[in-house]
């Protein structure tokens, strides 16, 4: 929603004030000088990224318009969640989590915390290092490493997205150039007309300046920015499980493991340690 409001607002401001200082609308509408900017936008892209790239990028671009689902809700859930994993590996030690990493969605441990499972990505995170565990041949150090090693992978994957939206909005002004440049080639191809015909023609040709900058900070810059931003929000739920993961493995309780994993998670996301505390008892009564 907000991407909308700041869209409209963006149009509303700028569109708005030249109406307001007595321009007209109908010079700013050029579909030819829209072609071109957009035609080489498109064109330099396929040249300058691989399919993996161009592909992450369109499949990330629907989630702009959606609100995080890496909220305070969703965080009592998933240290809820490793409280009780942890609590049946201390009870019950570390092959009675066998069966329910296997197949999270159908496991009685797993199901009952429906946002953390609809995350795949995390729940194969969290999936992958409880079966490192189970194995017993790996120490708190060389998970750790393996750990970093793999978030700073997904950090990296997860950033193509962004890195194209802001290469996009950066080549975007320079296209306008060129599309104001080739108005202007052919203005002064037609100089013998008369000086309100070659006035209209030089308008035209700057309107295509004024989109490259207007479409490069005003639409693509924002979304490379908000791709940043959710990446980061993504990225901090891996971060939870994994020091909580490793607090267990260096011989923490179940309940100071997962306040080492509260500990890491933003300001604005982060349960009281009472909240957290008032919500796995809930958990453990239902």
């Amino acid at each position: 929603m907000l991407v909308i409001v700041g869209y409209i607002v963006v149009c509303g401001s700028v569109f708005g004030g030249f109406v307001l200082a007595g321009g007209h609308m109908a010079i700013l509408f050029q579909p030819i000088e829209l072609l071109m900017i957009g035609g080489a936008a498109v064109g330099a892209s396929l040249v300058g990224n691989n399919s993996k790239t161009l592909k992450a990028s369109l499949k990330a671009l629907p989630g702009i318009f959606k609100g995080s689902s890496y909220n305070k809700a969703m965080y009592m859930e998933l240290m809820t969640m490793l409280f009780d994993v942890l609590t049946k590996i201390r009870k019950e030690g570390l092959m009675s989590i066998e069966g329910d990493i296997e197949k999270p969605e159908d496991s009685p441990l797993f199901s009952k915390y429906s946002l953390v499972v609809s995350d795949h990505h995390l729940m194969e995170f969290l999936s992958d290092y409880l079966r490192l565990m189970v194995s017993g041949n790996m120490d708190a150090f060389q998970i750790e490493n393996l750990m970093d090693n793999e978030l700073e992978t997904h950090h990296h994957e997860g950033a193509m997205p962004a890195h194209f939206m802001a290469k996009l909005g950066d080549g975007l002004p320079a296209f306008g150039i060129v599309a104001a440049v080739m108005g202007v080639v052919h203005t002064m191809e037609s100089v013998g007309i008369p000086p309100a015909e070659l006035g209209i023609l030089i308008a035209k040709a700057l309107v295509g300046t004024f989109l490259g900058i207007l479409l490069a900070y005003g639409f693509v810059a924002p979304i490379a920015s908000l791709m940043e931003q959710k990446l980061e929000e993504s990225s901090k739920a891996f971060q939870c499980v994994k020091v909580t993961l490793l607090a267990s493995l260096n011989g923490y309780a179940p309940a100071l493991s997962v306040e080492f994993g509260r500990k890491v998670l933003y300001s604005t996301e982060r349960p009281t340690f009472s909240e957290l505390e008032e919500h796995i008892k809930q958990s453990k009564s239902k």
